[in-house]
């Protein structure tokens, strides 16, 4: 084989490789976290106490981690639908002003929609911040949420 043969067969399959990683990137689909063993158990009060005591602290516990699945256990405080249909469930105690806001994956409309305030509920999520407030309350932030089938009773 010549060197310029040898040069376009490489070259092929360099493409050949680069093109399927940008395909199965494309088409790759997340987690459904519902289904997921979560890596933490947590009450959504002891929650929002680890990161209102130290942040920094809370931070490098839950979000160094990738795929850090926590699941925080609470009463529903509010169940918000925004104007695309996107909900989210907010926990914490009724007495206090910070929460745990968690922004609900869309395939899991139909358990979200049965929810009541006042139930008890766990969620699964990944947290992705925290929003610090000493007048309004502060809002722990899940995402990708959703309700473990086999905790799910609604």
């Amino acid at each position: 084989m010549s060197k310029k043969k040898i040069i376009i067969l490489i070259i092929a399959i360099l493409l050949a490789g680069v093109s399927l990683y940008i395909y199965k990137e494309y088409n790759r689909k997340n987690k459904d976290l519902g289904k997921v063993t979560a890596d933490m158990e947590i009450q959504s009060s002891d929650l929002i106490k680890k990161f209102e005591t130290d942040e920094a602290a809370a931070n490098k516990i839950f979000l160094t981690k990738k795929d850090f699945v926590v699941a925080v256990t609470g009463r529903v405080k509010e169940v918000v639908k925004d104007e695309k249909g996107y909900y989210t469930i907010v926990l914490g105690d009724t007495a206090a002003f910070s929460t745990v806001r968690c922004l609900m994956d869309s395939m899991h409309r139909q358990e979200v929609s049965r929810v009541k305030q006042g139930d008890k509920l766990t969620i699964h999520g990944a947290i992705t911040g925290f929003n610090k407030d000493d007048l309004l309350g502060s809002d722990v932030i899940l995402n990708r949420c959703a309700i473990p089938k086999q905790l799910s009773n609604l």
